[in-house]
């Protein structure tokens, strides 16, 4: 299955598609408003203005499942996100990421290893996934890589061209 082809709804709950994505390159991460890395939110929120112009999409999308980190309804999470960080990228429905009720986006994402050699399910807020522009998963990374780090910069910068 495709990403394109994942169902998804916007943070609101109304529908969405990641089709409107398409040729794009993106960058997929579960998000949190009470986590030690929340403070991630400014990096994402810099790189998605630096590259949008390039046809680079921040995705966000909330998770409650790693120590309920995500507690807040969606009109709570949209006006944390813009009023403490300025996010403009999308965000989503609020989901799980592992699980029975798993968003199926991550079923198409997980099986991609990270640098460690890590697949499977998440391991914890702000892991990270980038797309290409044909919409195929190309690389993970860590919770714990910095949005602005060399590494992910790199991988993006290769895939814009």
């Amino acid at each position: 299955m495709s990403i394109y082809d994942v169902p998804v709804r916007a943070l609101d709950g109304a529908e969405a598609s990641l089709a409107d994505y398409k040729d794009q390159v993106l960058l997929v991460v579960n998000v949190a408003s009470k986590c030690g890395l929340t403070p991630q939110y400014t990096g994402l929120e810099k790189l998605h203005e630096k590259f949008a112009d390039r046809g680079f999409v921040v995705l966000g999308f909330p998770c409650n499942q790693f120590g309920e980190q995500e507690p807040g309804s969606a009109d709570e999470i949209a006006t944390f996100c813009s009023s403490s960080y300025g996010v403009t990228f999308p965000l989503f429905e609020k989901n799980d990421v592992n699980g029975p009720d798993r968003q199926p986006l991550y079923d198409v994402l997980t099986p991609l290893a990270d640098s460690e050699g890590n697949t499977g399910d998440i391991r914890w807020n702000f892991e990270k996934f980038l797309v290409d522009r044909n919409g195929e998963p190309v690389q993970r990374f860590s919770p714990l890589t910095e949005p602005e780090s060399d590494e992910l910069v790199e991988a993006i910068e290769k895939l814009l061209g």
